[in-house]
């Protein structure tokens, strides 16, 4: 269960970051610092959803 409620929290940080960096990159562009930082706070979320769901 608790399990569960982790992966569906995940799952919304996830969207949230890939919606945040889809407008900055549309507002500041792709190389904007702000943009890059989205990008990278959401690589790391990937990843643990990546290795969530490999155990």
């Amino acid at each position: 269960m608790e399990k569960e409620y982790l992966k569906i929290e995940l799952e919304y940080k996830i969207e949230t970051f890939r919606i945040c960096m889809i407008f900055l990159a549309q507002s500041k562009g792709f190389n904007h610092p702000d943009t890059i930082k989205c990008s990278q706070e959401l690589d790391v979320l990937l990843n643990k959803y990546q290795r969530s769901e490999g155990t």
